[in-house]
């Protein structure tokens, strides 16, 4: 997993235990072959609010909330989706949203 230098609160979180919101943007192959449903089924597994959507560019925008830990480990199972071939994975600490569930949402094109 290759994770950006955006801000210092990268993966390696200064707070393990500290509950975040992370912007991730994913490149590679992970657009019409079913990786935001495998991503809403694995945060919802680990219980990761938020939501993602796919990008103009072919890339993928999640948009996560949860304990530092568990937002890494979600990060790494995103590999596992079938048919995904991730590329570039960055990561960036946003303000705190909220979030009620894990949802799907239309892109941005």
């Amino acid at each position: 997993m290759q994770v950006s230098p955006d801000t210092s609160q990268n993966a390696g979180f200064s707070q393990k235990n500290a509950t975040i919101t992370l912007q991730i943007e994913i490149s590679g192959h992970v657009q019409n072959i079913g990786f935001r449903a495998c991503t809403r089924k694995i945060a919802t597994h680990l219980g990761v609010t938020g939501e993602v959507m796919n990008l103009a560019g072919g890339a993928v925008l999640i948009t996560a909330r949860g304990e530092a830990f568990v937002l890494e480990k979600f990060i790494s199972m995103l590999y596992g989706c079938p048919r995904a071939v991730i590329r570039n994975v960055t990561t960036k600490e946003v303000d705190t949203r909220l979030f009620n569930d894990f949802v799907v949402k239309k892109g941005l094109f």
